[in-house]
């Protein structure tokens, strides 16, 4: 039996808001005591020096697999990227410029919001930086990319080529494509180009995100989008035998003409498994396709509904068989309410978490909120505020002030529902440094944008109810096993930061940093 005794610390535990320790023990990897440091005598500790303790961290919508993925792509993001001319210079820094024609220059998160020129980057654009090499970009929501015009010849798309269901090729005003590829379906016409990777390739670059995600605190995750990967499971699997420390569960991307195959109980089980589908039912609102009740300022538009009923259906059957949730991105209003009037009132399948989980949910009323709770299905709800505090001025330009005022309700869902998580959705949000557990614990708290500006402080909640939301409450919206509670019997893992998240100005949250990571009972990280 190997036991530690940690005393001397501001232990959140996370089992409640107001739950408060100063001393713990961990026994052969699990708690199995907390307490006050005043019951402890004469034993050897390691003593924390006062210092503020947290569960270990819980991000339950990130994708760790499109990370692994975009290895090789340049950074885009914002704040070191914010004008067209700065997205050029960036992807003329991809390593493989000036290379043979069938090398790729990639790069992931432009923002167009925050362009002076005030418009999207173009294939005009992208030949700029190659005429002979094909470019691609992703936009920061994931849900849109750019390309130059030699991809789009090496895709076939042409001024007769349709639009894919549920998406779009964008035009300039001859019919011609521009470029620009809107919603997943037509990213996926290009970027099925891209040169594919082996497994091992792809387990060596998951595990290689073992350090940022323990720097982080990060000891849990759920892959909302593991499909893009050939075979997740096994690959997930092969990168924790090469170190990828954080448990991870993982969701497939719904196909309703190729459903995946039956789960086994090794399927479900261990700390890395599938855990549920993932099924779209709308797009994003910073470019404009979450589906809507009322239409975007100044457009006659409501997004775009992107799955049909029977193919909802048929995900839910799989679901129910399988035993494991349906994670539904549903930003828009529109969205929400329609899967609650598909699910409803249907049977759940599931003790214990929720059956189905609302993914972003970003426009959230009252009466929305009081027919997820009623409604007989089990609803969780993981949400976010680093869209608001990243994306502000497409949020901006794409939400009219009704909107605005229930747009990610935080504190009206904490109150509310009571399977909810905040998540980072990392890398498909306009921030480098997303999947920062303290930049949205900043924004949660502060519910001001990066500028400043006011995104709806009537929702703020305060740091302890925060940090519930990666700890505690998080923990009831996917299945990660026994983690995010300091409390006897779950796992011994632990963060320890280098200053009091609950005393410092909600300013400076952000700068909050992990000292120290420890998973089941081990030191997994130091600073």
């Amino acid at each position: 039996m190997v036991s530690h005794l940690f005393v001397n610390a501001k232990v959140f535990t996370g089992r409640d808001e107001t739950d408060f320790a100063s001393a713990f023990r961990i026994t052969d990897g699990s708690f199995s005591w907390v307490g006050d440091h005043s019951e402890v005598r004469g034993e050897q500790a390691v003593d924390l020096g006062g210092r503020t303790v947290l569960p270990g961290l819980l991000d339950v919508h990130t994708h760790p697999a499109a990370l692994a993925a975009l290895t090789d792509a340049v950074d885009c993001l914002p704040p070191q990227v914010v004008s067209l001319a700065q997205l050029l210079d960036r992807l003329r820094t991809h390593r493989n410029l000036g290379g043979g024609a069938d090398q790729w220059i990639i790069g992931r998160g432009y923002d167009e919001a925050r362009y002076p020129e005030g418009r999207s980057p173009t294939a005009h654009d992208l030949d700029q930086v190659s005429l002979t090499q094909p470019v691609i970009v992703k936009r920061c929501d994931g849900h849109t990319a750019v390309c130059n015009t030699r991809a789009l010849e090496l895709a076939g798309i042409t001024s007769a080529t349709p639009d894919p269901v549920g998406a779009r090729f964008e035009r300039d005003e001859q019919g011609r494509p521009n470029g620009i590829l809107t919603e997943l379906e037509a990213v996926r016409a290009v970027e099925r180009l891209l040169p594919a990777l082996g497994g091992d390739d792809l387990a060596d670059r998951l595990a290689g995100l073992d350090e940022r995600f323990l720097s982080r605190g990060i000891v849990g995750v759920c892959d909302l989008r593991a499909s893009t990967l050939p075979d997740p499971l096994a690959t997930f699997r092969a990168a924790r035998a090469r170190g990828l420390r954080p448990r991870c569960t993982l969701y497939l991307e719904w196909d309703p003409g190729r459903p995946p195959d039956d789960l086994s109980d090794e399927d479900r089980l261990g700390p890395v498994r599938i855990g549920g589908l993932k099924l779209f039912m709308d797009g994003a609102y910073s470019n404009r396709t979450a589906w809507v009740n009322d239409p975007y300022p100044d457009s006659c538009e409501h997004g775009i509904h992107t799955v049909s009923d029977e193919d909802a259906r048929a995900a839910v059957d799989w679901a129910r068989r399988n035993q494991v949730q349906v994670a539904v991105h549903a930003m828009g209003d529109q969205a929400l309410e329609h899967v609650v009037e598909l699910f409803g009132e249907a049977e759940p399948w599931l003790a214990g978490r929720p059956s189905i989980r609302l993914e972003h949910a970003t426009l959230v009323s009252a009466g929305l909120i009081e027919r997820i709770t009623s409604a007989r299905m089990s609803f969780g709800i993981a949400t976010h505020t680093i869209f608001l505090y990243a994306e502000h001025d497409s949020y901006r330009a794409n939400l009219s002030a009704e909107q605005a005022r229930v747009a990610y309700p935080i504190r009206s869902l904490y109150h509310g529902v009571r399977p909810l998580a905040l998540a980072s959705d990392c890398p498909a949000t306009a921030w480098s440094d997303a999947d920062n557990v303290f930049v949205s614990v900043k924004a949660a708290v502060a519910r001001r944008a990066y500028n400043g500006a006011d995104i709806g402080q009537a929702e703020a909640i305060t740091v302890p109810q925060a940090l519930s939301l990666y700890t505690g409450r998080a923990r009831h919206v996917a299945p990660l096993g026994q983690v995010g509670v300091i409390a006897p019997g779950y796992d011994g893992s632990f963060v320890v930061l280098d200053r009091d998240v609950f005393t410092v100005a909600h300013e400076d949250i952000d700068q909050v940093r992990i000292d120290q990571t420890w998973i089941e009972g081990a030191q997994v990280y130091a600073r």
